[in-house]
């Protein structure tokens, strides 16, 4: 059976997009359950209704807590029944519940434990890149636990960063690297090869 994936998004949704062109070029063993926005004009909700996918809205302004707010989220979630959660651009603080710990993914735009953490997103990393002056920048995928860019390693891909470099040069090579690492652990996960160990993730080959 297909893994089942809940994507979570607050924005144009071309990590959506880049998962569901996955799917239908049958690289990625996975169906969507639903797409949850934290905001109503985020475009990847159009993306994932011309998709014929579920596409719903859990606006942080309308909760009265941030514990309400996970709370509709993760009811949700489980509602679609959903194997997986995947980050694609969410831009609000999640709260993983014990049934989904090593259940929800993310990709971060540089080699954690490098830039990351409480607003290092976008191009603030990659602005934080060049000022810096490192050679070597990349992307992460990993589990999120209950904190910033914390969880478990899952793949890691480096890019150069050049000597004439943009943020908006650098990110273009970065996230083309998180087009290919991000459906592929989602793949590593739906074939049961990832397993946990601690803080480091095995992946097996067999």
């Amino acid at each position: 059976m297909p893994i089942r994936l809940a994507v979570l998004l607050s924005g144009g949704g071309t990590t959506l997009q880049n998962i569901l062109d996955h799917i239908v070029d049958r690289k990625l063993d996975a169906e969507m359950a639903c797409v949850i926005s934290s905001r109503a004009d985020a475009y990847g909700l159009e993306r994932a209704r011309n998709a014929g996918i579920p596409a719903l809205t859990v606006a942080r302004k309308d909760c009265a807590s941030p514990e309400e707010f996970n709370r509709r989220i993760w009811d949700a979630v489980r509602e679609y029944r959903a194997d997986l959660t995947v980050l694609a651009g969410f831009m609000s603080k999640l709260e993983v519940p014990n049934d989904y710990i090593n259940r929800v993914m993310n990709v971060h735009p540089a080699l954690i434990p490098a830039f990351c953490g409480q607003g290092m997103y976008g191009h603030h990393v990659h602005e934080a890149v060049l000022a810096y002056g490192v050679k070597l920048t990349g992307a992460t995928v990993h589990f999120v636990d209950r904190e910033y860019d914390h969880g478990p390693v899952i793949l890691q891909a480096a890019v150069p960063v050049l000597d004439d470099d943009t943020p908006d040069l650098l990110a273009e090579r970065v996230q083309a690297v998180e087009r290919e690492i991000y459906p592929k652990a989602i793949q590593c996960l739906a074939e049961g090869r990832l397993e946990v160990c601690g803080r480091r993730v095995r992946i097996r080959h067999d």
